[in-house]
């Protein structure tokens, strides 16, 4: 039997998906690649992430311990870019995963394409996650985002119209903050 995903915000931009493989649940901090708290081992973890971005066995990537230690390397590395984009520390973290992948030219049927290419294909899932940190930078850097609420760690892609989303979900975040500024001023009352 396939373990479900149990994370609070799914299908988000790899990137941010894999940032998202950490979150809090009623005040615990949990995470997918440590499988605490959430009865799973490290690789059970991996192979839901792994399935639920498409980068599983479709593509080539196993869950194994090698690809997991990758994807942790990228996954601090990312945590440190999306924190301060500033940081030249966490730019040479993003370039080092990076330096583990390249982009072939091909030509396809269809026209002109693109293959990614690794000298260690564990290293597959960590440089697609970081190449699609750079991707979402040359698009839109403002539009990647952490969830507004105070006790939210959730990062999300706001592709909204007008682009004033504040949180990871209104049905979660959004309706507690909602409800708590209601209560808010009722009490005043």
């Amino acid at each position: 039997m396939t373990a479900t995903d149990p994370r609070p915000l799914t299908g988000e931009p790899v990137a941010l998906d894999l940032l998202n493989t950490r979150w809090v649940a009623d005040g615990t901090p949990l995470d997918l690649f440590a499988g605490a708290g959430i009865g799973l081992t490290r690789v059970e973890g991996l192979e839901i992430w792994l399935r639920s971005t498409g980068l599983d066995a479709e593509r080539g990537f196993r869950a194994d311990p090698a690809t997991l230690v990758h994807l942790l390397t990228a996954r601090e590395a990312l945590a440190r870019a999306v924190a301060d984009p500033a940081d030249p520390g966490a730019r040479s973290l993003v370039d080092a995963v990076l330096e583990h992948g390249r982009i072939r030219a091909t030509l396809t049927a269809d026209g002109p394409g693109e293959r990614a290419e690794f000298a260690d294909p564990s290293w597959g899932p960590a440089w697609t996650a970081a190449r699609n940190y750079l991707e979402l930078l040359g698009s839109a850097p403002d539009r990647i985002r952490k969830c507004a609420s105070e006790t939210c760690v959730l990062h999300f892609h706001d592709v909204s119209r007008n682009g004033t989303r504040r949180w990871c979900s209104m049905a979660g975040c959004g309706n507690r903050a909602k409800a708590s500024r209601h209560y808010a001023r009722t009490r005043e009352r």
